[in-house]
């Protein structure tokens, strides 16, 4: 992430601080310079790891704890993902759509400027859309392959039996 976009994501938690009268602690401003240094998705035990790395040790609670606060604030984007619950830096960074194989559980984040253009004009029913994460569901290549391989295996095992 950009140090502009760091900076925009302080103030934001700088505001919020201020306003509610909370305490700006340095755990909350080094939770939230790991998370915008952390490229796509994570699991809080990798945020926590990083933040360790960089001798900096906060509690699980003060990690989970910080973590909601940032979901609430709109700061970092919850994924529950076939591989368990990932986090993601979301300030600037758009709407966008994941392809999520169910097999490996690999995730990818893909271009859909059509799918994009649906949604960002798709009219709601008394509801005011903030944001928005799509996630496909499907078989990717690699593990498509491997499957198609046991499975022509299998023919010629069965082939070689009945001979």
């Amino acid at each position: 992430m950009t140090d502009n976009i760091k900076e925009r994501v302080k103030g934001v938690l700088d505001n919020y601080l201020a306003v509610c009268n909370h305490r700006k602690t340095p755990e909350r401003y080094a939770i939230l310079d790991a998370v915008y240094s952390l490229q796509g998705h994570f699991s809080l035990e990798q945020l926590g790891a990083l933040l360790e790395a960089r001798n900096f040790r906060v509690s699980r609670a003060t990690l989970y704890n910080t973590i909601r606060l940032f979901l609430e604030l709109r700061l970092v984007i919850r994924h529950r993902l076939t591989d368990g619950t990932k986090y993601e830096a979301c300030y600037c960074n758009g709407n966008h759509v994941h392809q999520i194989c169910t097999v490996c559980g690999k995730v990818l984040e893909i271009e859909a400027p059509e799918l994009i253009r649906v949604m960002d004009t798709m009219k709601l029913h008394r509801f005011r859309k903030d944001g928005y994460s799509l996630y496909i569901y499907g078989i990717c290549s690699a593990c498509q392959a491997k499957l198609t391989r046991k499975k022509s295996q299998k023919i010629k095992e069965k082939t070689k039996k009945n001979k």
